[in-house]
């Protein structure tokens, strides 16, 4: 956490979901503005629930995206590869809920596995390979510390 943070009360911080075992997840509520004309999700804004699942994983597990980019060299992470299956639409005040699973980390590239759900029923599954880059947009190894702390959460170490 930065230390600018830490004055913010825990009231005022935008939720960050929870952890069952290895999955965490994520609430969202479609608004209007996730709709298209008739009411329904536009598809393109799924891809914005699952970025918001995959870095609220990050930060409750205690990685922040600013602090890779203060690193020597600065990192950040890239989806290289996404595979989604819509199964069923979400509407106008559903609720949802997005499962991500940090799967395996190997060099730079971190396997994902993701779904979207609505009352139990999965709605939307997602399979994803991120890269860890420096700012030239070159491949990095994950920093150690950063493995170390989704170690817990990966299927394999």
């Amino acid at each position: 956490m930065k230390a600018e943070d830490a004055a913010i009360p825990d009231r005022d911080r935008p939720p960050l979901g929870y952890f069952e075992g290895r999955e965490h997840r994520f609430p969202i509520r479609v608004f209007y503005e996730d709709t298209d004309f008739s009411g329904v999700v536009y598809y393109a804004n799924y891809l914005r629930f699952l970025e918001r699942a995959r870095s609220s994983f990050f930060r409750l597990a205690g990685i922040g995206h600013a602090e890779l980019l203060e690193r020597d060299p600065a990192l950040a992470f890239v989806i290289r590869k996404i595979n989604l299956d819509y199964k069923s639409s979400a509407k106008i005040d559903d609720v949802l809920s997005v499962v991500t699973t940090y799967d395996v980390f190997k060099g730079a590239r971190l396997w994902v596995t993701q779904r979207i759900e609505r009352g139990g029923e999965i709605i939307l599954t997602a399979d994803s390979e991120a890269a860890c880059i420096d700012l030239n947009g070159r491949p990095r190894r994950a920093p150690t510390e950063m493995i170390d702390k989704l170690k817990p959460y990966l299927l394999t170490s």
